[in-house]
């Protein structure tokens, strides 16, 4: 199986998404790295945004020096929403004026067993994973629906749906996020705005490298038989984001190998 690293070096370029802009949140790496470069492969114009900013500028680059055009943000999304909708602001800007792609990706899993968890723990988990995707769907969606088309993505997880020990809040969240993308789509889909969740399952990314073993174990019992790659991810956002989608609304599409709906050991 080729390595998610190859296959994004070696994406092929092409016209599904030409001529429309797109800010991935949590791309400097990862799941969101993965999505950004896809889209930018496809003809988007991206916001690749993170912490980190020279992490974000390094993935903007990449995509620049493969032909693609990207710009690199900065964001912290635990912020307050006021600084989540100025973020939102930015992205708009740099993009010409517009966001026709929203891919809410940016999340954190901290927690372990319930009566161990601090409150920054949580108010994190919370204001990261559902308050800033809230805002930014608050704030983009409504100019969206007035050009008459847009599409948000949501970045899930195999465990909302599903009691994993020692890890209540994040499923949680991600349980949310699945809950917010129906109402989102029954909100706006009549303006032309599609709304659907990406749930991935164990997935191979660079901050779950010291986890190898353990993200092993779990994909053993699957049908894929191996971890997810972000690169997978990435392509199922990138359909949703497409045209070739244009009937998908509020639906979670499970990218993680068939661990949420089979249990073959």
């Amino acid at each position: 199986m080729r390595t998610n690293e190859d296959l994004l070096a070696s994406l092929t370029a092409d016209t599904t998404l030409a001529g429309r802009t797109a800010l991935v949140t949590g791309s400097s790496g990862g799941i969101g790295e993965a999505v950004a470069r896809v889209l930018a492969s496809s003809g988007a114009e991206v916001v690749v945004s993170g912490r980190d900013a020279a992490r974000a500028q390094g993935v903007a680059q990449a995509i620049v020096e493969a032909g693609g055009r990207a710009h690199a943000l900065t964001a912290d999304l635990d912020a307050e929403p006021a600084d989540v909708r100025a973020f939102a602001q930015r992205a708009e800007d740099v993009l010409g004026g517009s966001v026709d792609i929203l891919v809410n990706n940016a999340g954190v899993y901290p927690g372990s067993f319930t009566e161990t968890v601090t409150d920054d723990e949580m108010q994190t988990l919370w204001a990261t994973n559902i308050r800033a995707p809230h805002v930014l769907v608050a704030t983009l969606a409504p100019r969206m629906a007035g050009r008459g088309s847009g599409a948000i993505v949501n970045i899930g997880s195999w465990m909302a749906r599903v009691g994993v020990p020692y890890k209540a809040l994040y499923p949680a969240t991600k349980a949310a996020v699945e809950q917010l993308t129906r109402a989102w789509a029954a909100e706006y889909g009549a303006r032309g705005v599609r709304v659907n969740t990406v749930a991935p399952g164990a997935t191979a990314t660079r901050g779950n490298a010291t986890r190898s073993d353990q993200l092993a174990e779990m994909a053993k019992g699957t049908p894929a038989g191996a971890p997810v790659r972000p690169v997978d991810v990435a392509y199922a956002v990138r359909f949703l984001a497409s045209d070739e989608a244009a009937f998908i609304h509020g639906a979670t599409l499970d990218v993680d190998g068939g661990i949420a709906a089979t249990r073959l050991r």
